[in-house]
């Protein structure tokens, strides 16, 4: 009888993409500015103490941001892989894949912005400063 769940191929599995998520913070220098950023927002996220739906929506945010990162790099690497050498067609796809992480992280302030504005500006109502 064949095994339903091979629990070795899945943990080989979960340790391929760990190294896959360290070597994107540790080589790749736009994922360095996230990982900052990140760290900036769940900062700011305990001083004005969110919310848990708060902090489920930034939290998907950071994810959704450091997963196009990770997208767009797979994406770079494999096309400089596919023609080394400059080609229309590659620059296209890596602009694309590129500007898909851009989207992600406009989004992402836009989110930030309406989060930690309206908690900000409760905080200086509070504090007298508004």
């Amino acid at each position: 009888m064949s095994r339903w769940i091979d629990v070795r191929k899945n943990l080989r599995s979960f340790r391929f993409a760990a190294d896959g998520i360290i070597a994107l913070f540790r080589f790749e220098n736009n994922a360095k500015i996230h990982l900052l950023a990140a760290v900036a927002v769940v900062i700011a996220g305990i001083w004005l103490r969110l919310d848990r739906i708060e902090w489920a929506m930034i939290l998907t945010q950071v994810a959704l941001v450091w997963a196009a990162e990770a997208f767009n790099t797979a994406i770079e690497k494999l096309a400089d892989v596919v023609s080394p050498e400059r080609h229309p067609q590659i620059k296209a796809v890596k602009d694309l894949a590129a500007g898909a992480v851009l989207l992600v992280v406009i989004l992402a302030v836009v989110v930030g912005i309406l989060i930690f504005g309206t908690k900000l500006m409760e905080w200086l109502e509070r504090t007298g400063w508004f």
